[in-house]
């Protein structure tokens, strides 16, 4: 297996990989919620000022002109904080995107507890639960630069509403692009027989070191990068828990109504059973308002139980 090598932010590929795409299709349009700055995006608006549009901070307006635009025949990228684009906006992304069918890129930058000690009110640990639930609506959150640069391509030429979900910390370049990139289909970044390890976003690579600790203890552990929460690869997640002594997820997201509650339906509803003590270990935060955290902490393997109350 080659050797990892640290990449940078996906919400910096992600804005690279937009101006580039956006250079040669005119009708690629961003709007943004004074996130210009915040989203990567200054080289953009300097390069390509004809092809932004700022509303303020003004989230719903944010999503409602993204529609109107959008009915034009403009391919637009909705950028702002996904603690707000996700809340104060949702009304406009059920009805003025999703329902309404015109395919906005929404993207949600500073996802999860980016935003660190500016605690609850700019936390988003909620999106993909809300989300999840809306018809019509694809929702990725990609875990490297790869993901990430190829999630904002396929989006670009997707017809459906969709959000891209992006944190600020930089991410590994990780293993397991050989077999590409689709919407809908899971990566698998490592192979392993005894564990299956199901990891979405930023907690890709935390999860990727402890399933590196694992096999040093003998365990061998597939990790799967569920990029595509909506649609979800049912196929090969239940393909790989059919044959694993665990099911394990991981996720920088609540554990109500996300990755994990996702899996677990899933395997309920085809009636696959895995003797694990404690169930299937889900990992990601508690029900409960959070508190400040300092970036560095916030997805640090040791600290917060990720082999599960499984034992081997």
């Amino acid at each position: 297996m080659r050797d990892v090598t640290m990449g940078r932010a996906n919400l910096e590929e992600f804005a690279a990989t937009l101006e580039e795409l956006a250079r040669e299709n005119p009708k690629i349009l961003v709007v943004t919620s004074d996130s210009r700055g915040s989203g990567k995006l200054v080289p953009f608006g300097q390069h390509l000022p004809e092809q932004i549009v700022e509303v303020g901070i003004a989230e719903q307006n944010l999503v409602g002109v993204a529609a109107g635009l959008s009915s034009t025949g403009k391919k637009v990228f909705a950028v702002s904080p996904a603690c707000f684009l996700t809340a104060r906006s949702l009304e406009q992304i059920k009805n003025d995107v999703a329902y309404s069918d015109f395919p906005v890129v929404l993207v949600g930058i500073s996802a999860g507890v980016s935003y660190g000690a500016l605690g609850s009110t700019h936390h988003s640990t909620h999106d993909v639960a809300v989300l999840r639930t809306i018809p019509n609506l694809d929702v990725v959150v990609p875990a490297d630069n790869f993901e990430t640069r190829e999630a904002v391509k396929a989006a670009a030429v997707s017809e459906r509403p969709l959000f891209l979900k992006f944190g600020k910390k930089a991410m590994a370049n990780l293993p397991g692009t050989e077999a590409g990139f689709s919407i809908g289909k899971v990566r698998r970044v490592r192979s392993g027989q005894d564990l299956l390890l199901l990891a979405t976003g930023e907690t890709v690579w935390p999860a990727y070191l402890a399933a590196q600790s694992l096999e040093k203890q003998g365990i061998g552990t597939e990790l799967l990068s569920v990029h595509s929460m909506k649609p979800l690869d049912r196929e090969a997640i239940l393909a790989g828990a059919g044959s694993r002594r665990a099911v394990i997820t991981v996720e920088e997201h609540s554990l109500n109504g996300g990755l994990g509650e996702a899996v677990a339906t899933l395997l309920l509803e085809a009636g696959i059973h895995i003797p694990c003590p404690g169930g299937h270990p889900r990992r990601g935060h508690p029900h409960r308002i959070p508190a400040g955290h300092l970036p560095g902490l916030r997805h640090h393997p040791g600290g917060t139980g990720w082999t599960g109350p499984c034992n081997f």
